[in-house]
């Protein structure tokens, strides 16, 4: 098969964290997008990249691109993705696929009928000990699961000084901390467990109702400096939601862009009739693994240590820590490999454009329960 080539629309944080990626994997990247092209210039220069793109249509039109990866603000998401598609392009987008339920479908539906493979960002499933967390599940070593409970905690939002683009619903969507971390928890613990949610009963809230919009351009996890004009916010700056999964399993996430000292703690705990196992992404190259009636252990990533399954997502020796660029590494690894395949009779191991259908449905049913205060089935 030939060598495949991607381009890049978003020149921010994330944008550069999957052009790092790519670059690890040998993936020839013929240009980048930017929200401008002196935007675009900008990165080329900086990142040493052959080309900036001046329009969607250009980049469409290239023929020497055969993936692109969408990271732009998400009220772009369905109309670049659609764009592509229509070009015969593969996707990666990042999260959410896109604004509503409606969309995603669409997106689904063109890519069957273009023939072409959409994967979705749900990169925090690809740190080497959720992988392995998954393969000892599986495998029976915790028994059945019963409880799951965890979150993901952030402080970049904590000041009313603090702006980004996500705080305007018409640019990031009526949730926010929902749909930004906690989509990203709710995916990894549904594929951990191997279990669907099917009713949920949500609490959300905006922390901080009034903030400062600053009249100059704001980065993502970039403090905001200088004067600011007074905003109303509507969307989530936390949110506890209670989990009714299939089989009989129970769970509860919190999620917060406001709590101080969070930089970006992911953390779940599993308790089966066995055992449990829990994971934080702060400490990414450790395993907990409980027992009532021997010594709780510690698994630190290794992969002479780690199941057949997962070994192959920890790409350095024990000892040697891994941490989130890497979950993009083993994410693209995936992705590439089934779209070098040729084989589209297989599952596929990577999240598509299904699994970011499927947290669009679990967000709208998310805002339909906190917006009633009462459970709600997940349809």
């Amino acid at each position: 098969m030939p060598e495949l080539r991607a381009a890049v629309i978003g020149a921010g944080f994330v944008g550069r964290a999957h052009i790092e990626a790519l670059r690890r994997l040998g993936i020839p990247i013929t240009g980048v997008l930017g929200s401008s092209p002196a935007r675009g210039q900008e990165t080329c220069q900086s990142l040493g990249l052959p080309r900036a793109y001046g329009t969607l249509q250009e980049l469409a039109s290239d023929p020497g691109v055969d993936v692109v990866h969408v990271c732009t603000p998400n009220h772009l998401h369905y109309e670049q993705a659609r764009a592509l598609l229509c070009a015969g392009k593969h996707v990666m987008c990042e999260k959410p696929l896109a604004m509503d339920t409606k969309q995603s479908a669409a997106l689904i539906e063109l890519a069957r009928t273009q023939g072409r493979v959409g994967g979705v960002a749900y990169n925090l499933r690809y740190y080497p000990l959720c992988q392995e967390a998954r393969s000892l599940i599986a495998r029976g070593v915790i028994g059945e699961p019963r409880l799951v409970h965890g979150g993901f905690l952030q402080d970049w939002l904590f000041y009313p000084t603090d702006w980004n683009w996500r705080l305007e619903p018409q640019l990031g969507g009526d949730l926010r901390a929902v749909s930004d971390i906690g989509t990203h928890w709710l995916d990894l613990t549904t594929w951990l467990t191997g279990h669907r949610i099917s009713e949920l009963c949500a609490d959300l809230a905006t922390v901080i109702p009034v903030r400062q919009r600053p009249r100059g351009r704001s980065e993502t996890f970039q403090g905001t400096v200088g004067a600011g004009d007074p905003v109303s916010i509507s969307t989530d700056d936390y949110a506890s939601v209670l989990l009714r999964f299939e089989g009989g399993l129970r769970g509860v996430m919190t999620v917060s862009q406001v709590s101080a000292g969070r930089k970006a703690l992911l953390e779940f705990e599993i308790n089966g009739s066995e055992g449990s196992l829990a994971f934080d992404s702060e400490s990414p190259n450790q395993l907990w693994l409980g027992r009532r009636n021997e010594a709780n252990r510690i698994l630190l990533k290794d992969p002479s240590l780690m199941s057949s399954e997962s070994r192959g997502y920890a790409n350095y020796p024990g000892g040697h820590t891994e941490g989130y660029p890497d979950t993009f590494l083993n994410l693209f690894r995936d992705f590439y490999s089934y779209l070098r395949s040729g084989d589209d009779s297989r599952a596929p191991s990577f999240p598509t454009f299904q699994t970011g259908h499927d947290e669009l449905i679990l967000c709208e049913a998310i805002a339909r329960s906190a917006r009633n205060q009462q459970w709600v089935s997940v349809e």
